[in-house]
């Protein structure tokens, strides 16, 4: 007999929020890295979107700016992979899942965000 687990979006959520919660070697973002991208946010040329990734509010970025966002967005993917293994969704999943449960929550007023199938939003 199969049995087949069922994941809900509240057991998905907390699975995602415990893999990203960890420190994983993969993702060793830098402090400039996070520096760059925590300066684009305030300034308003990057902001997170409903996938998980962050995405430019902004056509015109410097290329420092540009390559902060790719390793960043690069370990954010190697995080919601391995996340998704462990919940049994997909990547896509994960990331969305894992900005409703964990990025959303920390939105700063004056952050840019693009939800779901949406325009850029200031909070």
């Amino acid at each position: 007999m199969l049995t087949r687990t069922v994941f809900t979006p509240a057991t998905l959520a907390l699975g995602i929020a415990a893999a990203l919660a960890l420190p994983v070697a993969a993702f060793a973002q830098s402090a400039q890295t996070k520096a760059t991208v925590d300066s684009a946010k305030a300034a308003g040329i990057v902001g997170e979107q409903a996938d998980g990734f962050l995405g430019f509010v902004t056509a015109a970025a410097d290329p420092a700016i540009k390559a902060a966002v790719q390793e960043t967005n690069a370990g954010r993917a190697q995080l919601y992979a391995q996340a998704a293994a462990k919940n049994g969704v997909t990547p896509a999943a994960a990331g969305a899942a894992a900005y409703e449960s964990v990025v959303k929550g920390k939105l700063r007023p004056g952050d840019y965000y693009r939800p779901a199938g949406g325009g850029w939003t200031k909070k």
